[in-house]
């Protein structure tokens, strides 16, 4: 990576970062209630049996309601477990299962722990973003892990990263390992940006 594109990186992530810690929790609730919508609507137009999500952190768009509803909808949904080689472990979601603070202070499921290769078997990946452009090319937090997995896939499904509206940007700084995603979603809609991804 050059130094400008991680320059650009960094500074465009510390912008959105405060942006999202400014957020009310009034409008964090709005927000996951929309995207619970938006996410349930994907799935049944993908007809998903199995997909992969995230466990949100407080200022991201959140997931935890749609993960339990998806559950009870009888969905296999895997959860991610940071790992410190920079893959992904997976746990099967349980709407009673607890939730620990992973590597990076992020939430995780607790449960019995799947390897890297569970997750292509899924239908649909969600992913978090910190911000995506009108191409599909996603910004993510820094550590690679969901470029890494999705890149690393060889039929890999519809991959849809969680935004707020106001992170569908004209353009994210990029560079050769950025994996770009199928579309977004966002608390008020859902939009295929790049169609034919592989």
């Amino acid at each position: 990576m050059t130094d400008a594109i991680d320059d650009a990186k960094r500074a465009l992530r510390a912008d959105l970062r405060e942006r999202r810690q400014q957020r009310s929790e009034a409008a964090r609730e709005t927000a996951s209630a929309g995207v619970k919508v938006q996410l349930d609507a994907l799935a049944d137009q993908l007809g998903a049996r199995s997909l992969s999500c995230y466990l949100s952190a407080p200022a991201e768009p959140g997931t935890h309601e749609f993960i339990r509803g998806a559950v009870a909808r009888g969905i296999r949904v895997l959860l991610p477990i940071t790992r410190r080689d920079g893959l992904l472990d997976w746990v099967v979601a349980d709407p009673d299962g607890e939730i620990a603070e992973g590597l990076f202070g992020m939430p995780e499921p607790i449960g019995e722990v799947l390897s890297p290769l569970a997750v292509n078997d899924v239908d649909l990946l969600v992913i978090p973003a910190a911000a995506v452009d009108h191409t599909g090319m996603r910004l993510g937090w820094g550590r690679g892990y969901f470029d890494k997995t999705v890149g690393s896939m060889e039929q890999c499904p519809p991959v849809y990263a969680v935004i707020f509206d106001s992170e569908l940007v004209d353009e994210v700084p990029r560079d050769r390992h950025d994996q770009p995603v199928t579309g977004v979603v966002t608390p008020t809609r859902t939009i295929t940006l790049a169609p034919h991804r592989r």
